[in-house]
């Protein structure tokens, strides 16, 4: 069985710069190489996405998805609108993930969502977001003083969790959001939180799919989020082999 294939979601960078002044307006795809670099570390293949790929022809070949930090998910998404702490949109972004998100879910495919790939699942299934939180408030989950990898704040996980079962029920992550899970969606639960009561983690119930808050990609060790995507890709090769 050769190594699984993990889809990892990108961003639109409008505008390069440094080039000729004959290319301006032209479009690049971003790819943070700590997400496919944690995917190839547990032992799988990661397979960066573009937005130009159907979603469900994309998951076809898929053995498991990443989706990726980023930009603020459309408020409009879950019933708000834009605020002054709002950061750029991109909605050609969030309907290519939430499109992944949902063709994902049918096909039982394993999924990990990281900061902002944990909120776009959670708006996907109809849940909402915290649309700011301050850098002074709580934890100053959006203060960026930190090297990315520090572990700046506690997280309790609940037990009996799947991710408890990954990373056990107490732990210390990095923090690089202003905006949280609030309402949970369908078929979602919420099972890990920081002291002030921010959701760190939200899962599945009989699917494997966990999104988390915090950027384990950036840990200096290999975090065992990864290792469980992979695993759980594995067993979804298997079972389609």
């Amino acid at each position: 069985m050769s190594g699984p294939l993990i889809g990892v979601t990108g961003r639109r960078l409008l505008g390069v710069p440094d080039i000729p002044p004959s290319l301006h307006g032209i479009v690049a795809y971003g790819y943070f190489a700590d997400y496919s670099a944690a995917v190839a570390a547990a032992g799988g293949v990661p397979v960066l996405l573009p937005f130009d790929t159907h979603p469900e022809l994309v998951a076809d070949r898929l053995d498991g998805v990443v989706l990726a930090g980023g930009e603020d998910v459309d408020p409009r998404r879950y019933g708000g609108t834009p605020s002054p702490f709002q950061t750029l949109l991109d909605p050609v972004r969030d309907e290519y993930e939430i499109t992944l998100v949902r063709t994902a879910l049918e096909r039982r495919l394993p999924l990990l969502g990281i900061c902002r790939g944990s909120q776009l699942l959670n708006v996907a299934l109809g849940g909402t977001l915290v649309p700011h939180l301050p850098p002074d408030s709580g934890e100053g989950h959006s203060y960026l003083g930190y090297p990315r990898g520090h572990r700046s704040h506690p997280v309790r996980v609940a037990e009996g969790s799947r991710t408890a079962g990954v990373l056990g029920t107490d732990l210390a992550v990095n923090s690089y959001h202003h905006q949280a899970v609030d309402r949970v969606g369908a078929g979602l639960r919420a099972v890990a939180h920081a002291p002030d009561g921010v959701v760190e983690a939200i899962e599945m119930d009989g699917a494997p799919v966990i999104g988390v808050q915090w950027h384990p990609e950036m840990f200096a060790e290999p975090d065992p989020l990864f290792g469980w995507l992979v695993d759980e890709a594995k067993n979804y090769q298997g079972d389609t082999a």
